[in-house]
């Protein structure tokens, strides 16, 4: 089976035309025609990632965050990104990039938060043609961006056994949070990554929680016993996301070995 293909399979599960403007994703770097020899999975690329890939005889990445945001002036050994192109191409490694589009799309990173929480999505805003049941528990900006998911959790939590909970579900160590709601959580709001824009929508749609991975300082302000906002962490709250990848190329493409990345990418230390 060729890259083309397994590309071709991520991009009909999140179309390219769901990214934002400002997102690049997509292909990356390398050649399409050839023979896939393994798909190595991950939230971003560095060296390391690149390194694993050559140890495991993987001539695919796929990640979430795209290596290349912006045009490349020089390639050089000034910087990780252009190390990683060099250290790609020298060793044939196609990088695949599914980023926004895999945020906004219908069963994407947020529907994985959800899950892992053990929440199930709820009837939420629909859009377009799709059907009801594909939209379940989506907030959509317009009729194919869905950057939010509502979801319910199976029983009521108090506040601090919900975020105890998150905690745990995703190896974090601390989460920022506004002062403790005093009403049980059920029903939540979930946007993976940078996910501030979406606590309106998530206000509006009645959640009794908000999780995400960062927000901006200001915005925690004037929601006291409205919202119990919950952030985890950007890499922390996507870290799952190789598992889509994973599930759709063992649907979509079998027999591509797939190996989810046991290099832990996130830049930030917690001390």
């Amino acid at each position: 089976m060729k890259i083309r293909e397994v590309l071709s399979a991520l991009e009909r599960f999140a179309p390219l035309p769901l990214q934002e403007s400002w997102d690049n994703a997509g292909l990356q770097v390398g050649l399409t025609e050839t023979e896939v020899s393994g798909a190595l999975l991950c939230l971003d690329v560095n060296e390391k990632i690149v390194d694993e890939a050559i140890r495991k005889g993987c001539n695919l990445i796929v990640s979430h965050h795209p290596l290349l945001f912006h045009g490349l002036k020089q390639v050089s050994d000034d910087g990780y990104v252009p190390r990683c192109v060099i250290k790609a191409i020298k060793n044939d490694i196609c990088i695949i990039s599914m980023h926004t589009n895999m945020d906004n799309a219908i069963g994407g990173v947020n529907f994985k938060i959800a899950e892992k929480m053990g929440a199930t999505p709820i009837n939420g805003q629909g859009a377009g043609n799709k059907k009801q049941d594909e939209l379940q528990g989506a907030v959509c900006k317009d009729e194919a961006k869905c950057p939010m998911v509502v979801a319910e959790l199976a029983e009521p939590m108090s506040s601090r056994d919900f975020v105890q909970m998150v905690k745990e579900r995703f190896n974090v160590g601390c989460a920022m949070c506004n002062e403790l709601l005093e009403r049980p959580i059920r029903k939540v709001a979930i946007c993976g990554g940078a996910g501030d824009f979406m606590l309106p929508d998530a206000v509006k749609a009645g959640a009794d929680a908000f999780v995400t991975g960062e927000m901006h300082y200001h915005v925690y302000f004037d929601h006291e016993q409205e919202i119990q906002i919950c952030v985890i962490g950007h890499y922390q709250s996507e870290q799952f996301t190789s598992e889509i990848f994973r599930d759709i190329i063992n649907t979509e493409c079998p027999g591509v070995k797939t190996c989810i990345a046991e290099t832990n990418t996130n830049p930030i230390v917690y001390y």
